[in-house]
């Protein structure tokens, strides 16, 4: 599933699959003015990036993110309250 699959709607169920060197070259980096990439491990150990990031990249050396498989996000529980 790309991108190009998903409606506005669907955006917070989707993630977009980076491979760990994919996630090395992006971390920390502008996908736009002043918004920067912020990869993340799911549940399963993927490393992702939010479909938000995807679709507002301007940055012509990451526009290849747009191209990413989509993956039903799965995030990790978080710890509980003591």
């Amino acid at each position: 599933m790309k991108l190009t699959d998903i409606t506005k709607a669907e955006w917070t169920t989707y993630v977009g699959l980076l491979t760990q060197e994919q996630m090395y070259s992006i971390v920390g980096k502008e996908y736009t003015t002043d918004s920067y990439f912020n990869p993340l491990q799911d549940l399963n150990d993927n490393w992702i990036i939010s479909v938000e990031e995807m679709e507002y990249c301007t940055n012509t050396e990451y526009l290849w993110v747009k191209d990413l498989p989509l993956i039903i996000y799965e995030p990790i529980p978080a710890p509980p309250l003591s």
